[in-house]
C-alpha cells in the first residue's frame, strides 16, 4: 500500500514539476522585450553558424559567419535574405518565423500545449500552424527560448540552435530596417 501512496507521490510531484516549469517558461518569455544569441543553424545538413537579434512583435536581424555576407532581417511584415550575389523577399506571414516571432501567439500556444521534457535538459511544445509542426525548445533550468525545428518554404528541415543568449539588450532600432536589393 505505501508502494502505490509513494508512486501516485512522485506521479502528482512531476504533474507539479511540469506545471511549475510551465509557467516559469511563460513568465521568462512574458518578462523578455527582445533578445540576442548566437546561433548554429542545420537545414538539411548545410550547418551555418551567426548572431541574431529578435525584438518583439516579429522583427530579427541576423549575421551569418559565411563569406558571402549573408544576413537576414524581418521588419515584423517583410522577411529579406540577403547575400553579396542573391536577395530574397518574402512575406513574414508566409514563414515560420511569423509564429516563432510573435510572442503573442507563443504565449498563448505554450499556455495550451502539454510541454515535453527532452533529456532532462529542454522542454518542448509541439504546434501545428497552417499544415506546419513547428517545435520550440527552451532550456529546463533558465526557462530561456534556445531554440527551434521547422520546414522553411522550401520544405526543408530547419533546426536552429541557440547559446549565449541575452535578454532585454539596448537594440538600434535602425537594425530592423530593410535592406535594399544589390
Amino acid at each position: 500500500m505505501k508502494k502505490y501512496f509513494f508512486i501516485l507521490f512522485l506521479i502528482l510531484y512531476s504533474n507539479n514539476t511540469l506545471a511549475e516549469i510551465k509557467d516559469k517558461i511563460i513568465q521568462n518569455l512574458k518578462n523578455t522585450d527582445n533578445f540576442s544569441f548566437d546561433f548554429e543553424q542545420n537545414i538539411n545538413g548545410k550547418i551555418e553558424n551567426g548572431n541574431c537579434k529578435v525584438k518583439y512583435q516579429k522583427k530579427i536581424y541576423c549575421y551569418y559567419d559565411t563569406s558571402n555576407e549573408k544576413i537576414l532581417v524581418s521588419n515584423g511584415k517583410s522577411l529579406v535574405i540577403k547575400t553579396k550575389t542573391s536577395f530574397y523577399l518574402y512575406p513574414l506571414e508566409k514563414t515560420p518565423l511569423n509564429l516563432i516571432l510573435d510572442k503573442n501567439y507563443l504565449l498563448e500556444k505554450i499556455n495550451n500545449l502539454e510541454e515535453k521534457i527532452v533529456e532532462d535538459k529542454f522542454v518542448r511544445f509541439t504546434f501545428i500552424e497552417n499544415n506546419n509542426e513547428i517545435n520550440i525548445f527552451f532550456n529546463k533550468k533558465n526557462y530561456n527560448l534556445i531554440g527551434w525545428q521547422t520546414l522553411d518554404i522550401y520544405q526543408n528541415l530547419s533546426i536552429t540552435y541557440l547559446y549565449s543568449v541575452l535578454k532585454n539588450q539596448n537594440l538600434d532600432k535602425n537594425l530592423f530596417v530593410l535592406p535594399k536589393q544589390n
